[in-house]
């Protein structure tokens, strides 16, 4: 019966979390507004404390902060915000990287190829339809990343990393909607870092990877 019940609560407050995760990605939910829990019920639902805890849970992520004394807010997102989750994600994927192809297998890369073709895609759905795209494309760019450092050995790691690509996921969603993603570069970018890892040349594959975050916001 608890048992449930918990799972009930889990999924209710998963849902809320998947709703305003959503609104701040697309900036519905501007930078710095304060979340009011009464306001947040009337626009998504559910009750308050499921309501906390679904900030509770964007604020691990980095998207929500939270106070004692003021509440909640979205999170900044500065030009100093993004060079700092881009540095940051650069060093940690590419170090991710570097361990997973010294541990890596056929299962490892059979993985990367695959999120490649899924991501390869996506990305020609978004750039025919970047709204109704946009948060296809973002997973699928999530899903590829992820497959490069899965072997890494490291669960920490792979949840740094997962956070810091949340984090940048305004940052993308504004850049695509502003037209500023170079798909062409892109494109290329994915296809010579899987046949890099494919062919074990780990310091050219990290070099492409490193370029790529830079240049692209984490796309």
């Amino acid at each position: 019966m608890f048992g449930k019940h918990s799972d009930e609560s889990s999924t209710v407050v998963s849902l809320l979390a998947e709703h305003v995760r959503r609104d701040v990605s697309f900036g519905v939910l501007a930078p710095d507004t304060k979340l009011k829990i009464e306001d947040l019920r009337q626009r998504y639902g559910g009750s308050a404390h499921s309501l906390r805890e679904a900030l509770t849970l964007l604020s691990v992520e980095g998207l929500v902060e939270a106070t004692a004394q003021k509440g909640y807010r979205v999170a900044s997102a500065t030009v100093g915000d993004l060079k700092d989750i881009t540095r940051l994600r650069t060093e940690i994927e590419c170090l991710g990287l570097r361990w997973a192809m010294k541990n890596g297998d056929i299962q490892w890369e059979g993985a990367i190829v695959a999120s490649h073709h899924a991501l390869s895609r996506a990305e020609a759905d978004v750039v025919a339809e970047p709204v109704a795209r946009a948060l296809e494309w973002d997973e699928a760019n999530r899903v590829f990343h992820a497959a490069l450092i899965a072997a890494c050995e490291s669960p920490r790691l792979i949840e740094f990393q997962a956070r810091l690509f949340s984090q940048g996921r305004r940052f993308r969603l504004a850049a695509l909607r502003e037209g500023q993603i170079d798909f062409e570069a892109s494109r290329n970018d994915h296809r010579d870092l899987v046949g890099q890892v494919i062919a074990k040349d780990t310091e050219s594959a990290i070099r492409i990877l490193e370029n790529h975050i830079e240049r692209n916001a984490g796309g």
